[in-house]
């Protein structure tokens, strides 16, 4: 499964889990809810994300950044991988080529 996909069912797992605790239950006999739907869509969505973790404590390093313009998304992350080698994985997405990723591995750059 590529990131792509796996951030789609990671979105889909936190969805559903909001609508677990939002959910209620109705006594038989009281009316229904009235719920208002937002029928409104974005034709040309845009966002722009990142976050890097450096914990000395546990060794945990890993970052990510990730740009949406339309239906193009492009992003990277990066891992230190138990051995201590980095595995950084450079991404793009969009609907005529589809989910393509570049994998590279190295030693980590000690500045």
């Amino acid at each position: 499964m590529d990131l792509f996909h796996i951030v789609q069912l990671m979105l889909l797992v936190i969805f559903s889990a909001v609508l677990t605790i939002e959910s209620r239950i109705i006594p038989v006999d009281a009316a229904p809810p009235v719920v208002a739907i937002d029928t409104s869509h974005d034709p040309h969505p845009q966002y722009t994300f990142a976050y890097n973790i450096q914990d000395a404590h546990t060794g945990d390093q890993k970052s990510q950044q990730e740009t949406r313009d339309g239906d193009v998304v492009k992003g990277s992350y990066s891992v230190v991988e138990a051995d201590g080698t980095i595995r950084t994985v450079i991404y793009t997405a969009d609907p005529i080529n589809g989910f393509n990723a570049i994998v590279q591995r190295g030693p980590i750059a000690h500045g």
